[in-house]
């Protein structure tokens, strides 16, 4: 373990500076990848990575990574993606929440893949610690942390340092994502946001506006799930405003300070449109330049928000309750057809399919593979429910 963050032992000071960094790194891209390096020593791992790959595992994509090969990176997204068995507990997988391969199957069953053979044992990898940032219906944007033979499997203490990261992680992506740069410059951080198609506000501790650009002119001007008033913001909804107010008091406290709540701030206009704020911190790190030009101490980004449902296999594995190694291997029964194809597909032992054909059978109450088929079937037109 680095000496900045050493075992059983969390520095309040080192872990709010490193926050900061993290924060920096929303509005300047190239410093993924030492945050990414700071966060793999932090949870205990020897590499890190920022990526994305759709539900079916045949399409992704690393944005930002520390420590990984770069002849396994490129071998996993154009052959093992879709051998991987924790791609369907990833898609599925609530956010925020750690997952290591044994929260999604049994360790010994993991052995037995051709993924582990093939792709995680050569790399002298045993475990991979990660949490869901952002999803849609196709996609899932991760961050993660793998574990070498010398690390050791994942343990407690590395979920609890992963807790206290991944919400920052998450909204430093968030707001990355709603501002959409590539690389900025903190000094012109301020002058270059007046171009973002996303309405933005900076404010002070008070919620005064001290800076807009014209989109969020715009959406301040349509007086509505957002308004201006005697120069304040303030919300219509009262949680909303609440959980505001909330961050922006704790904003001048510094980046630790304005905590892991309202990652997200749900915003819903009168004729039902829906928008999703971000607020970053601007007390702090390489941000502070911007902010002091404007005595702001943080940025409210506000998007509209495309509305999700979930999709058809993730409602069936919550309809029977099925585990992400059950749903992946109905998929693949649909999909493929026979246990023994089934087995090459997902690169496990036919034995293993049939330990969770049998499971699928029990909570579905069917006793054919033709009947998972309707099952599924009947899950996927519109007209079912």
């Amino acid at each position: 373990m680095n000496a900045i963050f050493p075992k059983n032992v969390i520095d309040q000071e080192e872990l709010s500076l490193f926050i900061g960094e993290i924060y920096d790194a929303a509005i300047d891209a190239s410093r993924w990848r030492s945050v990414l390096a700071k966060a793999a020593k932090f949870i205990g791992g020897s590499s890190a990575a920022l990526f994305s790959k759709d539900a079916a595992g045949g399409a992704g994509n690393i944005y930002h990574e520390f420590g990984t090969d770069p002849q396994y990176r490129q071998l996993y997204f154009d052959k093992y993606a879709k051998l991987d068995p924790a791609t369907t507990g990833h898609f599925f997988a609530e956010v925020e929440q750690p997952i290591s391969v044994t929260d999604l199957m049994p360790y010994h069953e993991f052995l037995e893949t051709r993924f582990y053979r093939e792709w995680v044992q050569p790399q002298g990898v045993v475990d991979f610690l990660a949490a869901v940032l952002d999803k849609s219906l196709t996609s899932v944007a991760m961050f993660g942390v793998f574990r070498h033979e010398r690390d050791g499997l994942v343990d407690e203490e590395a979920r609890q340092r992963i807790r206290l990261i991944i919400p920052h992680i998450r909204r430093a992506v968030l707001v990355s994502k709603a501002i959409d740069l590539k690389t900025t410059e903190a000094a012109t951080f301020a002058d270059t946001l007046d171009g973002l198609s996303a309405g933005m506000c900076l404010l002070d501790a008070e919620g005064r506006v001290v800076h807009a650009n014209v989109a969020g002119r715009t959406i301040l001007g349509m007086n509505d799930f957002l308004s201006e008033s005697g120069g304040h913001i303030s919300a219509r909804d009262r949680d909303i405003e609440k959980a505001l107010r909330e961050l922006l008091s704790a904003a001048g406290g510094g980046d630790a300070a304005i905590g892991i709540e309202g990652i997200d701030l749900p915003l819903r206009a009168q004729d039902g449109t829906r928008y999703v704020a971000h607020v970053l911190p601007l007390t702090s790190g390489a941000r502070r330049l911007a902010g002091t030009a404007y005595s702001a101490v943080a940025a409210l980004f506000v998007r509209k928000s495309a509305i999700e449902v979930p999709s058809p296999p993730e409602v069936i594995a919550r309809a029977y309750h099925l585990t992400p190694t059950e749903l992946r291997v109905l998929l693949a029964i649909v999909e493929v057809g026979r246990v023994p194809e089934v087995a090459v597909a997902l690169g496990v032992a036919e034995s293993t399919v049939k330990t969770h054909l049998g499971h699928l059978f029990e909570k579905t109450g069917v006793t054919r593979q033709a009947d998972l088929v309707k099952i599924v079937a009947g899950f996927s037109t519109p007209l079912s429910g």
